[in-house]
C-alpha cells in the first residue's frame, strides 16, 4: 500500500487520481481540519486516514503495512512572520515522517521539494540540480525550511532509507482553485495593468505526478531532479492569460521602487487594520529575478516529455469561466 501526506492538497489529490487510475492501493492522510477536494470526493478507493505529521504516534499508526511513501504535505509561505509555522511543518514533519519510514522498514521514499531549494546563479545561465544552494539575507523563509528539509532527507538515505527528491517549479493547473498560482490567474481576470520584470519556471501538476509515479517506480534512488516544463518571463506569462480571458494584457512595467513602496504602504496598513497581504519583502524582492531551471535531466532519465505551458494556460482559463 502507498502513504500520500498532503494528500488533500492540489498536487497531492492529482498524485492519487492517477496512482488509482493505475490500480494502487492507496492511504492518504488528512488532518481533522482538512477538506477533501472535489477530484477526489466520489472516489470509493482511497483510504482516508487522520493525522498530522507532527504526531509522530499518529504517523506510526499510518504507517502500518505501506511500503511507498510520497510526501508532499508542506506550508508554503513567502511571509517572514509564517517562519516558525514552516520549520514545524517542512523541517519537524517531514523529520517525523523520515524516522518513522526507517523504524517502519519503507521500501521507498519520494520527498516534494521545491526548486526554492536549489542553488542560484548571476550567469544567465539554466539552475540545475547541481547548483547548491547557499545561504543569503536574500532567502525566504520557505526557501530555507525547503533546503533543511531535503538535508534531513539526505540524513536518512546515510541510515539506509531509499529515497528520492523532486524539485518542482510553480505548479500550475485547473484545480488549484483560487490559492497558490490559482490566485495568479483569478487576479488576471479581473483585471491587471502592471508587471514585474521577473522570469521563472512553470509546469503542469498532470506532469510533476507522472514524473513522481514514473521516479518512484523506476530503480533511481539517493538522486534529486527538477520538474520544470518552461520558462516564461511574468510579461508573457500574465499577456497569456489576459489574452485567454479576453482581457487587456498588461502594459505597464513595474519598477523595483514601485513595489518596494508597496509593500512599505501594506505594511503600514497592516499595522493599523490587522489585515495580511500577499506581497511581502520575499515576493517584492524575488518579482524581478530572472531564473531559469533546466529539465534536462528529468527529460533524459525518463524520457518524458511535458505538457506545454500555452497548453496548460488555456485549459485552465476554460475551466475557470465555466
Amino acid at each position: 500500500m502507498i502513504l500520500v501526506t498532503g494528500a488533500t492538497g492540489f498536487l497531492g489529490s492529482e498524485l492519487i487520481r492517477q496512482l488509482l487510475l493505475k490500480g494502487e492501493q492507496v492511504r492518504a492522510i488528512m488532518r481533522d481540519t482538512s477538506v477533501i477536494p472535489a477530484l477526489l470526493k466520489n472516489e470509493k478507493k482511497i483510504e482516508w486516514f487522520k493525522a498530522d505529521i507532527l504526531d509522530y504516534f499518529a504517523l506510526n499508526d499510518a504507517m502500518e503495512g505501506i511500503s511507498k511513501v510520497y510526501h508532499c504535505a508542506a506550508f508554503i509561505s513567502f511571509d517572514p512572520a509564517d517562519k516558525k509555522k514552516m520549520n514545524k511543518v517542512n523541517v519537524e514533519g517531514t523529520v517525523n515522517l523520515l524516522n518513522s519510514s526507517i523504524e517502519k522498514n519503507i521500501s521507498r521514499f519520494l520527498h516534494v521539494s521545491s526548486v526554492a531549494a536549489l542553488g542560484e546563479n548571476n550567469k544567465d545561465e539554466f539552475i540545475t540540480e547541481k547548483d547548491q544552494w547557499e545561504y543569503s539575507p536574500e532567502r525566504s523563509a520557505y526557501s530555507i525550511s525547503k533546503y533543511e528539509s531535503e538535508m534531513e532527507v539526505f540524513r536518512a538515505t546515510a541510515e539506509g532509507l531509499n529515497t528520492i527528491i523532486v524539485n518542482p517549479s510553480i505548479i500550475i493547473g485547473k484545480n488549484a482553485g483560487k490559492q497558490g498560482s490559482g490566485a495568479l490567474f483569478e487576479t488576471i481576470q479581473k483585471g491587471l495593468k502592471y508587471y514585474p520584470g521577473g522570469s521563472f519556471g512553470y509546469v503542469d501538476v498532470e506532469d510533476v505526478a507522472k514524473a513522481m509515479i514514473l521516479l518512484m517506480d523506476s530503480d533511481i534512488s539517493d538522486e534529486r531532479f527538477i520538474i520544470n516544463a518552461e520558462n516564461w518571463s511574468y510579461h508573457d506569462l500574465f499577456t497569456e492569460i489576459a489574452l485567454n480571458f479576453k482581457k487587456n494584457p498588461p502594459e505597464i512595467a513595474l519598477k523595483p521602487w514601485m513595489m518596494q513602496l508597496a509593500y512599505m504602504g501594506t505594511r503600514i496598513i497592516a499595522a493599523f487594520t490587522g489585515k495580511k497581504f500577499n506581497l511581502t519583502k520575499d515576493t517584492a524582492n524575488s518579482a524581478f529575478k530572472k531564473r531559469k531551471y533546466s529539465n534536462n535531466k528529468i527529460k533524459k532519465t525518463l524520457n518524458l516529455e511535458f505538457k506545454s505551458i500555452k497548453h496548460s494556460i488555456g485549459e485552465i482559463c476554460r475551466d475557470y469561466q465555466q
